[in-house]
């Protein structure tokens, strides 16, 4: 068995294997190796430097004990697909949904995630996006601070039951989407700094010190990453990767870490024979995240639009407060209809300075758009889901304004059904100081917001946790079944109708009138009108058959298409190429 680790800044290392320990050998790049006999059985494994207890390995592919205790060997060929024959659907055709393994059921793994996906399929479904996996400290967290970049989570189910839940979804059709964080490590069991320089005080992130992208020794932490990102699509067989927060990378490199993880993903493609997607996250507003590599872009299959999400929540609410300052009105969610960004090279509010550029030709294919994420509703400060926000009317029409944009819908996990349950923030920390540092950051930054210490949930106790959880139950009563229909019922209609998956944005049609606050889409053959406003308002008929209502007494006559307050209708009109 061979060993290896870079630690660049140590004069001796040593392997330790099951008590047993062995000098290791060093080269002139700092990466330190050593044989040992084969073993039959997985071993734990951990590396001294210079004489001091031994570490993790930076690359465990097991933590079995968690962030603190040594490494486990694990055989990333032992596991027996079943999905040789399964490949993605293509964003242009897509569903995503985002859901947390810990709170997605009442057992929290990758193994009770695949008695609910059958629900998944049914709604129509076809990429899942896992919250982050890698290991975190404690039990609960979101995955954000995690340390443990090449293992997953072992209270979830470990690489094992990773394996099995992917296998799972491709055996039903769905794709899987792995979230991963690159931009920073968690403070906890965070070792990655005694192996070598794989941070910098040169940059600043919200996080302290900036991963080491582009100064002295950042070509073997570049590898890190690199090496990680092809580790869930290669040996886990994930269709894609999130990439969290690209704009808060600091990389001056000739070859941005991005676009050099593109032209990887792409030769991994081609060796595995399975499309493949990397979808950024970013707050830039900048195309050039996601044009070509050829065209000076990097190369990033899709970005999340965060634009077309605080347009529509901004309107829904009427939330002023951060970043919605720059939204409130039908023509910032029009523009986003049509052109993704809202703000794309005009002056915005919340930054007091110009921001974005135009997105030009780019299809709609290349963006994702979404009602909720687990961060809009996480970062609240109590976790409130849209459907605790406004009105019943109003979650319908959030629902079929992503699901009938020109854009990739995505759902988070219990939207479809209104979830009465919140999505709170959560972690699980060793350290009492740093447990007592995160209640304290979470209560600051809600101060200013009007909230009072004691109304914040506690981010560190499990109560907090467990009311994140879904109540699947609920899905058959009432309002939450109601909800689910609607959305079944948009998603089932994004299916039939081609014109809803054309991603040609200069075909989308959108008409407004603040002063009525009405706001009509136009997809083709099909057509959503709602009214925002406080009275009942006549629209001009439109062309075909009323197919979702909202209220009940919405009508359609030969003379006006009738809209209650916080009325929605969506008509579709018959194809006639089929008559």
């Amino acid at each position: 068995m061979k060993f290896e680790v870079w630690a660049p800044l140590s004069k001796r290392v040593e392997l330790v294997v099951d008590g047993q320990r062995y000098d290791m050998n060093a080269d002139d790049r700092g990466w330190w190796s050593v044989r040992v006999e084969e073993r039959s059985t997985p071993v734990r494994y951990g590396y001294s430097l210079d004489g001091a207890s031994p570490l993790p390995d930076p690359r465990a592919p097991r933590l079995p004990e968690g962030v603190h205790a040594l490494a486990q060997t694990w055989d990333a060929e032992s596991f027996a697909w079943t999905d040789g024959s399964f490949r993605a659907a293509p964003l242009g055709r897509a569903l995503i949904y985002e859901l947390h393994i810990g709170t997605f059921t009442s057992e929290g793994t990758f193994d009770a995630a695949i008695e609910r996906l059958d629900h998944l399929v049914d709604l129509g479904v076809t990429h899942v996006e896992l919250m982050p996996v890698n290991t975190f400290p404690g039990v609960r967290g979101w995955g954000y601070d995690g340390v443990g970049l090449f293992a997953p989570h072992e209270p979830y189910g470990g690489p094992d039951g990773l394996c099995r839940l992917v296998d799972a979804c491709h055996g039903r059709g769905l794709a899987v989407i792995i979230d991963v964080v690159y931009n920073h490590l968690g403070p906890e069991g965070n070792y990655l700094a005694k192996f070598g320089p794989y941070f910098t005080d040169r940059y600043h992130t919200p996080w302290g010190e900036a991963v080491n992208l582009d100064g002295s020794g950042s070509d073997e932490v570049r590898r890190f990453f690199l090496d990680n990102a092809r580790l869930w699509m290669r040996d886990f067989h994930a269709d894609g990767l999130r990439i969290d927060a690209i704009h808060a990378f600091a990389d001056e490199s000739a070859k941005h870490l991005l676009e050099e993880m593109a032209e990887e993903t792409e030769q991994l493609e081609a060796e595995t024979g399975r499309p493949l997607i990397l979808i950024a996250e970013s707050d830039l507003n900048d195309p050039r995240v996601i044009r070509s590599r050829e065209a000076h872009g990097l190369g990033m299959d899709a970005q999340w639009t965060d634009d077309f999400h605080h347009a529509l929540h901004a309107l829904m609410t009427g939330e002023r407060q951060g970043y919605y300052a720059d939204f409130g009105h039908l023509a910032e969610l029009a523009k986003s209809f049509r052109d993704a960004f809202a703000v794309d090279g005009q002056y915005a509010k919340f930054r007091r300075r110009r921001h974005g550029r135009p997105v030009g030709d780019l299809s709609g294919h290349r963006f994702i758009v979404y009602g909720q994420t687990h961060d809009q509703v996480g970062n609240r400060a109590v976790g409130e889901r849209i459907g605790h926000l406004v009105s019943p009317g109003r979650v319908r029409m959030a629902a079929a304004w992503v699901l009938v944009s020109p854009f990739v819908p995505m759902l988070f996990m219990g939207e479809e059904w209104a979830a009465s349950t919140p999505f709170l923030f959560f972690a699980d920390y060793g350290d009492e100081h740093l447990k007592e540092a995160v209640r304290k950051g979470r209560r600051r930054e809600f101060k200013d917001f009007g909230w009072k210490a004691e109304d914040i949930p506690d981010p560190i106790a499990f109560e907090t946790f467990e009311r994140s959880r879904l109540r699947w139950a609920e899905r058959e009563d009432g309002e939450h079944a109601a909800v689910l229909a609607w959305y079944r019922g948009l998603i089932r209609l994004r299916q039939a109708h081609p014109d809803l998956t054309d991603g040609r944005r200069d075909r989308v049609v959108v008409d407004f009138d603040e002063s009525r606050g009405t706001l009509t889409v136009g997809r083709g053959r099909v057509t959503v009108a709602a009214n925002l406003g406080p009275e009942a308002v006549d629209l001009p008929p439109l062309p075909g058959q009323l197919c979702q209502v909202y209220p009940e007494d919405v009508s359609q006559s030969e003379r006006a298409l009738r809209l209650p307050p916080d009325g929605v209708a969506v008509v579709a009109a018959p194809d006639s190429r089929s008559v």
